[in-house]
């Protein structure tokens, strides 16, 4: 097996994902994976005709975001007629899962230089548009295992865990904290790609859009639970509520602790994001400089009621193929889909918190589902940069009990 070098990637600011509120929400999808598309291959300089494929994570493969949203991507893109595209759902893994995907396709040598990234409009094709749950409605899986919602898993966790409100609050207060300075310091300019009016050229959105600077605890404190009434819910086939569902698994529990609000859980956000690899043959052929290498990359499943507590065992697995133990990482990216989740991640491996998200994560920037994952690679990269570091492991949970790891190391 060769290399999988990272030579440059962009991606889009974040959007408010509601429609006619975001600065993103007039544009269609593969335009905004398609802005990232030309963007990473102007900065690296590449022969567009080059690029053999492009894999895109997209969540809700429906409406605008179906019919192969990759290939629709380099064809708004204006990228040769040859340049393939395929497009994968592992739900909020699927940004960083393309980008294993086509490191898989240069370490083995069948490919050269491949785009890997997603996008996921929000606004446009909001969570459920595909109408097929997280289980896809199928009634004899449902008898096997009745998944409830990641709100209730995310509860359930912090429950068994022992998470306080107050500690959850105060994790999502320092995401804010992080992103505000990380904002104010410009630390995001490399990684950003003003998003442009395809039609007039216009400068829709500079700058992540989600972040509220000069949150306070108090009014993070003052946000009711968002997912009791859900909690409440009767949907079991004889009436048994998603609460009672989930407990009928984890009976020691005795009852869920709604803590999770909108303060403390990830934001609802449009964006996209493109990522260059090259194999070593390709490094050469077209005087490619790289910036990074992927040194290992996982999965890992659990048990899908819980649902969230994968990126553990997935970043231990990653970090045993690299050879690596945790405390050997100089900087991790732990999505924040609900404060629950690093929280625990970091607890079961033992990580030093001063290493985790250092410029915030989806609770203030917000989570555009099929490109988060890659959108972390670029962060944990451009991070290691400019604090002249050496390793970093990127890491999500995901829909029906998984999680993925990558860990990648700085040239």
């Amino acid at each position: 097996m060769g290399n999988a070098w990272i030579i440059e990637a962009a991606r889009t600011p974040r959007g408010r994902g509601k429609m006619g509120k975001g600065a993103l929400t007039g544009v269609h999808p593969q335009e905004l994976l398609a802005q990232t598309l030309n963007a990473v291959v102007a900065r690296a300089k590449v022969d567009p005709a080059a690029i053999e494929d492009v894999v895109a994570g997209t969540v809700s493969q429906a409406k605008e975001q179906g019919a192969c949203i990759a290939r629709n991507a380099v064809l708004a893109a204006g990228l040769p007629d040859d340049v393939t595209g395929v497009s994968l759902n592992r739900f909020c893994g699927s940004g960083l899962q393309a980008v294993n995907f086509a490191a898989m396709g240069v370490a083995s040598g069948h490919q050269g230089l491949v785009i890997a990234g997603g996008v996921e409009s929000m606004s446009r094709v909001p969570m459920g548009s595909d109408e097929a749950g997280i289980d896809g409605n199928n009634p004899h899986l449902r008898k096997k295992v009745f998944q409830v919602p990641q709100g209730i898993s995310g509860d359930l966790i912090a429950t068994i865990e022992g998470f306080s409100r107050e500690e959850l609050d105060r994790f999502a207060l320092a995401s804010q904290q992080k992103a505000e300075v990380a904002q104010k310091e410009g630390r995001f300019a490399r990684a950003l790609v003003p998003v442009k009016d395809p039609e007039t050229g216009k400068v829709l959105l500079e700058h992540d859009e989600m972040p509220r600077h000069g949150t306070t605890y108090e009014a993070l404190a003052k946000l009711e639970p968002s997912f009791v009434g859900m909690g409440a819910a009767p949907v079991g086939p004889n009436g048994e509520t998603l609460d009672q569902i989930a407990l009928a698994r984890y009976p020691h529990v005795g009852a869920i602790q709604h803590v999770h609000t909108a303060g403390n859980s990830s934001g609802i956000v449009d964006g996209a994001c493109a990522v260059l690899l090259a194999s070593d043959e390709a490094v050469k052929a077209h005087g490619l400089k790289p910036r990074a290498r992927i040194r290992a990359m996982a999965t890992a499943g659990a048990e899908p009621v819980i649902m969230l507590t994968a990126p553990a065992p997935a970043s231990a697995r990653a970090l045993k193929k690299a050879g690596m133990s945790a405390k050997d990482v100089d900087l991790w990216e732990i999505n924040e889909a609900f404060a629950t989740v690093p929280l625990e991640t970091m607890k079961k491996l033992d990580v030093d918190p001063a290493k985790v998200n250092v410029n915030g994560g989806a609770i203030a920037l917000g989570h555009p589902l099929g490109a988060t994952g890659a959108m972390l690679l670029q962060t944990a990269l451009d991070e290691l940069e400019r604090r002249g570091l050496a390793t970093a492991l990127i890491t999500l949970c995901i829909g029906g009990g998984m999680g993925i790891a990558t860990v990648i190391e700085r040239v």
